[in-house]
C-alpha cells in the first residue's frame, strides 16, 4: 500500500500512504514487545498481549478456510493461546516487575 501510494497511481494516494504507514506501525509492535520482554521491561506486556489477541481472529479465519490454511490456523492459534497463558503467568509478572504480584516466599 505504501509503495503504491508513493510510486503508483492509487485512487486515493493519501489513503494508500496512511494505510501503508499504519501497517508498518502494526508490524513493528510485535518486535518492540519482544525486545521489551527479552529485556524484562514491564511496559512490554501490554503490546505483547495486544499482539496475541490480534492473532486469535486471524487463527479463527484460517481455521474456517479450506485446505492448507487449516494447519496454519492451528499453529497460529496454539502460539497465540500459549503466549497469552505465559504472559498471564505469575512468574512472568514477577520477572517483569508488574504491580500487584505477590513476592515469592524465601526458601
Amino acid at each position: 500500500m505504501l509503495v503504491m501510494g508513493l510510486l503508483g497511481r492509487p485512487d486515493s494516494p493519501q489513503q494508500a500512504e496512511m494505510g501503508g504507514v499504519t501497517l508498518l506501525a502494526l508490524g513493528a509492535i510485535p518486535f518492540f514487545a519482544a525486545r521489551g520482554l527479552l529485556l524484562r521491561r514491564g511496559w512490554s506486556r501490554g503490546p505483547a498481549l495486544i499482539t496475541h489477541l490480534m492473532a486469535l481472529p486471524v487463527a479463527w479465519t484460517l481455521l474456517r478456510s479450506h485446505g492448507a490454511l487449516i494447519p496454519t490456523g492451528i499453529v497460529v492459534a496454539v502460539v497465540a493461546v500459549t503466549g497469552l497463558v505465559l504472559l498471564f503467568s505469575p512468574q512472568t509478572a514477577r520477572a517483569l516487575g508488574v504491580r500487584g504480584t505477590r513476592p515469592t516466599p524465601e526458601a
